[in-house]
């Protein structure tokens, strides 16, 4: 009996003991954790909990309000700076100016600017009237002629190049820095190409009739290649070996030249074609002098549309031309030829004038 009641009160003091042990280990793990930091990653539900409850009320308002100047600074900035720039327009107001007709652009374009119709009533006359009254007009002077040797002998020149001082190519004369560019097929007349080079211009004519790709004659180099409106197939150049015909900028990137002081080019009847090209591709600004002979007999190679709609395509080119500072200086128109205008005798007028453009503000 003695001995039961000595184990029961052993057993007792271990339990008491063990759960006295217990009780402190967990004291101290719980101390312990409420001291350790907070851990970087996202706070658990407990903590924002506790930090809510930590914080204080002025705490609280004190960052609400901190919070509200950093704001407040920000769009008064931003009033301020809008207050100013308005100030500042207000006392130096820019002057009023007359935009260009036309806006200067460098990256290609897909169609020409067509320009409004010469009358109400959209017919040839009224096309016609406008066109030829543009093309027969001089609208600058030029007070020396560079022309044909024709010219000498008593007869008007058909092709002319201005060297009058007020414009660059008399200059570039002088400095040997002068080129010219002449694209016909089959000519047999190159007097002003010869005279241009005898005064120091490097000259180049294309003829795509040649038989030799490359030939220097005299003062001259002639090659083997035409100007056109679009590149050759890449299929028929494997093929042949050689294309006759390329876009002048092509042209331009292949010979590696910049500019052209004057380009002459008789293209029976793909002028019209071409001439877009030069617009669309804005190789204009390449070209001092443009010289060009204009065939009226027909619309030209991929030309559409009824008379008075061609007309008035023909007149947009060329006043295009206008808002690129190509001014006209010198025309011509042979008498030979017969007086026919898209196949009918329009206003007596002829099959074909020879026409001078000059780029008033060209600075190579």
């Amino acid at each position: 009996m003695g001995r039961e009641r000595l184990t029961r009160g052993l057993l007792l003091r271990l339990v008491v003991l063990l759960t006295a042990v217990c009780v402190c280990i967990h004291v101290y793990l719980e101390t312990r954790w409420r001291e350790a930091p907070a851990p970087l990653g996202r706070p658990t539900q407990s903590s924002q909990n506790w930090g809510q409850q930590s914080r204080t009320k002025p705490d609280v308002e004190e960052q609400d309000r901190s919070i509200k100047r950093r704001i407040s600074y920000v769009r008064t900035l931003k009033k301020d700076s809008q207050a100013k720039k308005r100030d500042i327009n207000r006392e130096d107001p820019s002057p009023p100016c007359c935009p260009p007709l036309r806006p200067h652009r460098k990256t290609p374009r897909w169609h020409i600017d067509l320009e409004h119709w010469a009358g109400e009533s959209h017919s040839l006359e009224d096309e016609a009237k406008r066109f030829l009254n543009y093309i027969t007009t001089p609208q600058v002077t030029c007070a020396s002629l560079a022309r044909e040797e024709a010219a000498q002998e008593g007869t008007k020149g058909a092709w002319a190049a201005c060297v009058d001082p007020k414009y660059s190519l008399t200059h570039r004369i002088q400095s040997k820095h002068c080129r010219v560019y002449s694209f016909g097929l089959g000519v047999d007349d190159r007097s002003l190409e010869r005279s241009l080079a005898r005064a120091g211009c490097e000259v180049h004519c294309f003829d795509p009739s040649l038989k030799q790709s490359h030939l220097q004659q005299a003062e001259m180099w002639l090659h083997r290649l035409s100007v056109d409106w679009r590149d050759p197939n890449p299929a028929i150049v494997a093929q042949r070996q050689y294309a006759n015909t390329k876009k002048l900028a092509t042209i331009l990137n292949d010979f590696g030249h910049r500019q052209v002081d004057v380009l002459k080019a008789d293209m029976e009847s793909a002028e019209w074609k071409i001439l877009e090209n030069f617009i669309l591709e804005g190789v204009l600004d390449s070209v001092g002098q443009l010289l060009l002979e204009l065939h009226l007999h027909w619309a030209g190679f991929e030309v559409g549309g009824d008379d008075p709609s061609v007309v008035r395509y023909w007149f947009s080119l060329l006043k295009e031309l206008e808002h690129a500072n190509f001014r006209l200086f010198h025309v011509h128109s042979d008498p030979a030829k017969p007086h026919l205008f898209l196949h009918k005798n329009v206003l007596n007028a002829s099959s074909a004038y020879t026409l001078s453009w000059v780029n008033t503000e060209w600075k190579p």
